[in-house]
């Protein structure tokens, strides 16, 4: 199964310019997926992170892999228990990054739901352009009440 731009619009509450992923791809139902995010030279993190030689900032791909998992969660649970929810991230254990992510490129979030314990879920992740690896990192995240 796989999810659109539109289709993620209704599982997560962020919206442009911070709504980073625009595919949602291989769903395995509350286990992985793989998230496309086409990273534009326009992008509103480009101009000033470099001018001159653009990179995607890191920061940007934790956010990135949080987005994917919290379409995956938010997917996969029952849409009346999910309605008045939102998956907060709680932390980040472990993030790398190999190669820098230059503009005009796709990139590719693998992730996984590595456990759930209650609402706290524990993910991990890779980024791949092109096939070869540019981010990696663990994380945590939990299922809150929307206020």
């Amino acid at each position: 199964m796989n999810l659109n731009k539109s289709q993620i619009i209704e599982l997560l509450p962020h919206r442009e310019p911070m709504l980073l992923i625009d595919e949602l791809r291989d769903i395995k139902k509350l286990h992985s997926a793989t998230a496309i995010m086409n990273v534009k030279k326009d992008g509103f993190y480009v101009m000033g992170h470099f001018p001159g030689q653009p990179v995607m900032p890191g920061v940007l791909i934790v956010e990135a892999f949080g987005q994917a998992a919290a379409a995956l969660t938010a997917h996969g649970i029952d849409k009346k228990e999910y309605e008045n929810k939102l998956v907060f991230l709680m932390s980040v254990e472990k993030a790398r990054f190999r190669n820098p992510v230059i503009p005009d490129c796709k990139l590719e979030l693998k992730i996984e739901a590595v456990r759930s314990h209650g609402r706290v879920w524990k993910y991990k992740g890779e980024a791949f352009v092109e096939g070869k690896r540019m981010a990696d990192a663990t994380w945590s995240a939990t299922v809150v009440d929307r206020k």
